[in-house]
């Protein structure tokens, strides 16, 4: 696995397969490699829950966490534009970012699933970019998963410590946005994103 923090909370960020488990003493040795310290100890209480919890149990809690629940979904222009107009401007933003950097992103997902931000992020600065810019969605998640009261909470504690704190005008959007929730569906994406952003699914739906 690559030595980025980004890279293993992409990792740790996704469904839990028992490929995921049987990797835990890679995920563990990589966790002791992340910095700054507050990444390192976020990174460690969360794997210190993975060991300790059964799969079927972490499965079951990753459904409840990110599916059914739409603050925690796992799509950064989402926690501002719920599925309307203004989202898939901004998921075209998101692709553009990849493009100039020269990646492709896969058509497997759509381009701001944290998961994909992440790897992007752990590949070029770029992508470490594209993650501050999002910096008040990301807080916006993290505020959902406390709440929610879920370990998952710690991965993103452990990015938003590698990224400077969220701004005066990052607070300010994040309060909006924290008091109205995501936007419920008004027009729908489809007429409004080009057709390889859309493949059908809603936020929080997991592939």
């Amino acid at each position: 696995m690559s030595g980025s923090p980004y890279k293993l909370a992409s990792v740790l960020l996704q469904y839990p397969t028992m490929a995921l488990f049987d990797g835990l003493d890679r995920l563990d040795a990589a966790a002791r490699e992340a910095g700054p310290r507050a990444s390192r100890e976020a990174f460690a209480r969360f794997l210190g829950w993975l060991r300790a919890t059964p799969p079927t149990e972490v499965a079951q809690h990753y459904v409840e966490t990110f599916d059914l629940r739409r603050r925690c979904a796992l799509y950064l222009t989402y926690h501002r534009y719920g599925d309307t107009r203004g989202r898939g401007m901004a998921m075209l933003a998101v692709k553009t970012a990849y493009r100039a950097a020269g990646f492709q992103p896969s058509g497997d997902e759509l381009p701001d699933y944290l998961p994909l931000v992440l790897d992007f992020a752990a590949l070029t600065p770029a992508g470490a970019k594209l993650l501050r810019r999002h910096r008040a969605d990301l807080e916006l998640l993290r505020r959902a998963l406390r709440e929610a009261g879920t370990p998952y909470a710690d991965l993103i504690e452990a990015v938003c410590a590698r990224l400077p704190r969220p701004g005066r005008r990052d607070l300010a959007l994040v309060r909006r946005a924290w008091e109205k929730g995501p936007p419920e569906e008004e027009v729908g994406l489809e007429p409004f994103a080009p057709p390889e952003y859309l493949n059908g699914t809603g936020a929080g739906a997991r592939r």
